[in-house]
This record gives C-alpha cells, sequence and structure tokens, in this order.
C-alpha cells in the first residue's frame, strides 16, 4: 500500500463526515474538527482524531497541528463567508493541500480567484452524473477531467465476442480503453491486452476527450 496521508476535514456534516470516513476505510488517518458536539460525538467512533473547535480560529487550528497534514478539507455547510475564512487562515499556516466544498458557483468563483488548490460544489457534480447517465444509458459512472477529457465506463453489450484490436478504438475514434474489469470480477485490469476477447457485461474504462467517448457509447449500444 501507498505511503498513508493525514487529511483533515473542518466541518463534519453529511459531506465532510462522509469524506473523513471514506478516508479512513481506504486505510489513511482522518482528523476532524466542528464546533457542534453532536457532531464531533458522532465522529469520536470513526475518526482518528476529532477536536470540537472553531474551525474559523486560526489559533486552534494551528494548536491541533493541520499545518503539518497532507491535506484538509473545509466542508462548512451553510456559511460562505466561514468556509472563505477557513481557506484563508490555512493558506496563512502553510497548508500544502487545501480543498473545499463549494455552496454556490459564486462560492466556487472566490475560492477559485484566492488560489484554493480544488474546489467542489457537489450539488453540481451529482447533478451532470445524473444527467449522463439519463442521456447515455449503460454509462455507469462520468469523470470530468477537465479541457473536454472525460473517462467513463461502459457495459460491453454488443461488442461481445470481439477484442480490442478488432474495435481498434484509438485508431477509428481516439478512444483509449485504459481498463477492463470482467463480468463477475471485482477487479480491474489495467493496460488490457489487444487481443481479450470481450464478454457480453464486462465492464470497458474509456480515456478520451468527451464528444469521442460519448459517440463510442452510443455505438456501442446500437
Amino acid at each position: 500500500m501507498a505511503r498513508r496521508i493525514e487529511v483533515g476535514v473542518v466541518g463534519l456534516g453529511k459531506f465532510g463526515f462522509a469524506l473523513a470516513e471514506s478516508v479512513k476505510e481506504l486505510g489513511h488517518v482522518a482528523v476532524g474538527v466542528d464546533a457542534e458536539e453532536v457532531m464531533v460525538r458522532r465522529a469520536q467512533t470513526v475518526l482518528d482524531q476529532v477536536f470540537q473547535a472553531d474551525g474559523t480560529d486560526k489559533a486552534a487550528l494551528e494548536q491541533l497541528g493541520f499545518q503539518n497534514l497532507d491535506y484538509v478539507v473545509v466542508s462548512i455547510g451553510k456559511s460562505m463567508e466561514a468556509s472563505i475564512l477557513v481557506a484563508l487562515n490555512l493558506q496563512e499556516l502553510g497548508v500544502k493541500n487545501i480543498w473545499v466544498k463549494a455552496i454556490s458557483p459564486e462560492h466556487e468563483k472566490v475560492l477559485k480567484r484566492l488560489g484554493v488548490h480544488f474546489v467542489v460544489f457537489p450539488e453540481q457534480f451529482v447533478a451532470r452524473q445524473l444527467a449522463h447517465r439519463m442521456a447515455v444509458p449503460g454509462i455507469l459512472d462520468y469523470l470530468p477531467l477537465g479541457e473536454g477529457v472525460l473517462v467513463q465506463e461502459i457495459k460491453v453489450t454488443h461488442w461481445a465476442g470481439k477484442t480490442l484490436r478488432d474495435l481498434n478504438l484509438p485508431a477509428t475514434h481516439r478512444v483509449q480503453v485504459v481498463a477492463v474489469k470482467r463480468e463477475g470480477e471485482t477487479r480491474f485490469s489495467f493496460v488490457p491486452k489487444p487481443d481479450q476477447v470481450l464478454d457480453k457485461g464486462d465492464t470497458l474504462v474509456l480515456l478520451g476527450h468527451a464528444d469521442d467517448v460519448l459517440e463510442v457509447s452510443n455505438e456501442e449500444r446500437t
């Protein structure tokens, strides 16, 4: 396993707690901070360390050692001002990677102007996921990478019995198959062999520009 990372989460509401819990499940260290006692009590049995403190208090974050963590995620649910203040305090403390949950497009814009390393807008992300699943049935996941590039998982139906060499997607559609998961298996095989015969129900992970990937997805279904 790769080196264990240490992740701090400021704000242990639904999003923050779920993220911290997932960090723990992946075998890494999760440290949480929240001003509300009920949130702290819920997280104490799950996270490595949990503190009841005001996340906007720079001195408190410094005393808790947040400047030494690999990542700090700001997940304050309702106050844009508080979220921005926490991000500024973390920058002044020299935190290496600051990720912030935005609560509105305006909030997202301000955070990016401040130079926050990564901004996530969960509602927008989920909405795009749902729209793509409705627009292209059979697609399992949608992950935008910026600059029109995306990664998608699709189920094999009409391509059953063919090989990746037969499909020749890089030449015909400028799309690369980066992983294959056989039907009934739980793990992906990366850098798949070109002569591997595909079976119905196999999952392919496609990488390419959005228009090209969507064209391939539609072609596989028809």
